[in-house]
């Protein structure tokens, strides 16, 4: 299997699908970690080479993790990043933090974890809106001048932060979550990346496992952060299968999963729009990896892609950020993101 490349913004050519390390943290349920080693370099085997992590995963566990993998392939990978978010995901203590200051002690200590001297593309993890953007990016900019970083991003923002930022220096990608279940991006964020020539990388484009089809019982996902997302509790949940059910029909015509078709129909969503689109699925299992890859190739017909633009309205539940529903970086409303 070769997974082929492709062009985000400002430059950087990444692997077509990504690897979501936050999964090698437990959020997900546990792993050991020669699991999660075996699990990064099965996807650098398959050419999945675009690794996604963050200095919050695992209080910076997951980060070490790539960066253990690093000592022996950092030539074959390109690693992005993320800070501005302090305190911890499973105390339940984050917040936000921008500042510049704190944006030149960040940078320093994830590459003390990753153990590599340059950082391929470093994202603003959450808005601190008491910060101007444009301040922290103009600390971030000043990150690429010093050779500790090559490329910027954001998470997480709207359209309006994202033009903001680009005037400070060019963005190379956007994240945030962006699925057949989670389409909001699509009013104002995407669309604004395909004008600036900024590729985007959904997060959670399988809904943290419910598209895959294998949480048919919430059972399966009780000891977990999932347990308290609205679209995974009580009638949401039973309601939500509705969204499996449509994605397991089509997957039957391909021969393909739920998985493969959830992910065949973001790659659409991006073509559509004219934005890149880059996933980052996250998985312990190596499997899933060659699985999640396979989908790249999947042409799904206009009458597919109908039936799946319609599930959206269909979801019960909201959108949740990390494992508080009512976490967010401030309280901006989400229609604009």
């Amino acid at each position: 299997m070769t997974v082929p490349m492709t062009l985000l913004g400002d430059g950087l050519t990444v692997s077509r699908l990504g690897f979501g390390a936050m999964a090698l943290t437990g959020v997900y349920g546990a792993s050991t970690h020669g699991e999660n080693l075996d699990a990064l370099n099965h996807a650098l085997d398959l050419g999945v080479t675009f690794i996604d992590t963050a200095d919050i995963y695992g209080d910076g566990d997951s980060e070490r993790t790539v960066g253990e993998v690093a000592k022996t392939r950092r030539g074959e990978m390109t690693i992005a990043t993320k800070f501005g978010i302090t305190g911890s995901i499973a105390n339940k203590t984050m917040r936000a933090r921008n500042d510049p200051a704190y944006v030149r002690e960040a940078v320093d200590a994830s590459l003390t974890r990753l153990g590599i001297d340059t950082i391929d593309l470093y994202y603003l993890h959450r808005r601190e809106v008491s910060v101007p953007i444009e301040d922290t990016v103009g600390a971030m900019a000043e990150l690429v001048a010093a050779g500790k970083v090559r490329h910027l991003g954001l998470s997480e923002v709207t359209a309006d932060e994202l033009e903001a930022a680009h005037r400070v220096h060019p963005m190379t990608a956007v994240q945030s979550e962006w699925s057949v279940w989670s389409r909001d991006v699509e009013r104002a964020v995407a669309p604004t990346a395909a004008r600036l020539g900024i590729g985007f990388v959904p997060y959670s484009p399988l809904g943290r496992g419910f598209l895959t089809g294998a949480l048919s019982d919430p059972a399966v996902f009780a000891g977990d952060w999932r347990a308290g997302l609205t679209r995974f509790t009580g009638d949401a949940f039973a309601g939500n299968q509705t969204v499996v059910a449509a994605l397991t029909g089509i997957a039957g015509d391909h021969e393909a999963t739920p998985a493969q078709i959830a992910l065949a129909w973001l790659y659409a969503a991006g073509d559509r729009l004219g934005v890149p689109v880059v996933p980052i699925p996250g998985t312990r299992r190596p499997e899933r990896i060659a699985e999640n890859a396979a989908a790249i190739s999947i042409v799904l017909t206009a009458d597919e892609l109908h039936v799946l633009d319609d599930l959206s309205a269909q979801v019960r539940g909201e959108r949740s950020d990390f494992d508080d529903p009512n976490w967010t970086s401030d309280t901006r409303e989400r229609a604009d993101t």
